[in-house]
């Protein structure tokens, strides 16, 4: 598609409501350079994992039950899914914010993440995986501890000691 059409697509959404209108080519250019994958605090958590041994799958397509779903981390042989949530685009408790320009907009669209979100972990969870939600705010330790703590297989303390390997 040329940059033409482009443009002349996108008024045409315009004009039917379908999504509002850029303020202005400043906040256009920013809201195109959000990412969907490799957000700077996904890649310092897989730098921190991959440093201390862990070996993972990074936005690895997942089919349970009807739901696609794209975790940011997977650890398949564990079935442990890691998801690093931004706070605008999944409504953090602590720094969610609600719109105040085109709410008619963002309010749907942020509360259907919401939903997306739910039904993703619960698509997981019945299929036997282990989810880890992590806000993007969270401090690297915590973070990285959350993960390790799923990634871990859970062994009874009669069985015997660990080796202290961080092999999956």
């Amino acid at each position: 598609m040329t940059e033409t059409n482009r443009d002349q697509v996108r008024k045409e959404a315009h004009a039917k409501g379908l999504y509002p209108a850029p303020l202005n080519e400043g906040r256009s250019r920013n809201m195109q350079a959000n990412r969907r994958t490799n957000t700077k605090p996904e890649v310092v958590l897989r730098s921190a994992l991959h440093r201390m041994g862990y070996r993972y799958r990074k936005d690895l397509r997942l089919d349970v039950e009807g739901v696609r779903v794209r975790p940011d981390i997977v650890f398949t042989a564990r079935k442990v899914a890691v998801f690093v949530d931004g706070c605008f685009w999944h409504v953090c408790p602590t720094h969610g914010r609600q719109p105040t320009i085109n709410e008619w907009y963002w309010t749907p669209k942020l509360r259907r993440n919401m939903e997306r979100d739910r039904t993703v972990t619960a698509a997981l969870e019945a299929a036997g995986w282990k989810v880890v939600r992590l806000w993007e705010h969270e401090p690297l330790a915590s973070a990285i501890d959350a993960v390790v703590a799923a990634v871990r297989p859970s062994v009874p303390e009669h069985v015997g000691e660990s080796n202290g390997s961080t092999d999956i």
